[in-house]
């Protein structure tokens, strides 16, 4: 088991400083979500040589590692030329992933085109269903690279992704049928996907390597009154990272269950709710995190 940290919250430390960082808050591991000097939002990663020899240099120095890295690219775009620049930056970020000595890949199934083309669009290039073929494109590309690297991309359905519940998710990544591509559970999101917490967990047994731990409230809740966004008829949707204990998780069913599945990856925190108090949040995280493991695979 690795317990990470997603330092999003604290993502103004610099990057040779974050591992130093990251182990002073308690963590052995660094989850590396997308930020501006690296692996940047839909771009080319911002790296060259010496950046990347001062981070492991910085990680060997704290014996702080790296458990994954998240890329973030328009690889479900139906838009062509959106496509063709996600799979080069794709390309770039698992050479990067090979330099840095991190296996572990993780990403979302994506949104589709860039929101201000697809907003605009009137024909339906944004459906579901042409997200998904661009998708399997990509899939068609990546796998054999992925495979011949010997990287592990985990995948989880997002909302507001052009698939959001956990069931359709694991079909489609049964359906790639790759050592190279499995699971990623988010215990924030377990509201999109679906009304069983256990239920949803078990579903990806045999393929889960990797879980994000924050909270949240369920929004299907009190007549899908839990939040009351303004004005009436918004088609706003609203999700949370919270601390644990914040929101409406069953901590004891979701690491319950994810010891009987045989979980073994990396389990994360991923609070992003509480900049103004980041550190002792993430101190918190850790502390709450490692009380379950014990409780449950110990």
């Amino acid at each position: 088991m690795k317990i990470a940290l997603d330092p999003y919250m604290s993502r103004h430390v610099p990057l040779e400083e974050l591992p130093s960082f990251v182990k002073q808050l308690g963590y052995d591991y660094i989850e590396l979500s997308p930020r501006d000097d690296f692996v940047k939002w839909w771009t080319r990663p911002r790296v060259f040589p010496s950046r990347i020899k001062a981070f492991k240099q910085a990680m060997q120095k704290a014996d702080c590692q790296l458990a994954t890295i998240q890329p973030m690219y328009r690889w479900s775009s139906p838009y062509k030329d959106e496509w063709e620049m996600a799979m080069n930056n794709w390309k770039r970020c698992i050479e990067l992933a090979v330099e840095m000595d991190s296996p572990l890949l993780i990403s979302e199934f994506g949104r589709g085109g860039s929101p201000e083309r697809s907003n605009a669009c009137q024909q339906g290039i944004h459906s579901p269903e042409a997200c998904e073929n661009a998708f399997w494109r990509s899939m068609d590309v990546l796998v054999p690279i992925l495979e011949r690297e010997g990287l592990t991309l985990s995948i989880e359905p997002h909302p507001e992704d052009w698939v959001e519940e956990i069931h359709p998710a694991m079909e489609i990544i049964k359906t790639i049928n790759s050592k190279a591509i499995k699971a990623s559970y988010i215990a924030p999101h377990s509201y999109y996907y679906g009304d069983d917490l256990a239920e949803s967990i078990r579903a990806t047994k045999g393929e889960l390597v990797h879980a994000r731990v924050a909270d949240t409230f369920n929004h299907k809740a009190s007549s899908q009154l839990r939040y009351i966004v303004n004005p009436p008829g918004s088609n706003a949707r609203v999700h949370q990272h919270l601390n644990m204990g914040e929101g409406e998780i069953d901590w004891d069913v979701f690491f319950k269950t994810l010891h009987e599945t045989g979980f073994d990856g990396v389990l994360s925190s991923c609070v992003f709710a509480w900049e103004e108090s980041a550190e002792a949040s993430s101190k918190f995280m850790r502390e709450e995190i490692q009380r379950y493991v014990d409780k449950y695979w110990r």
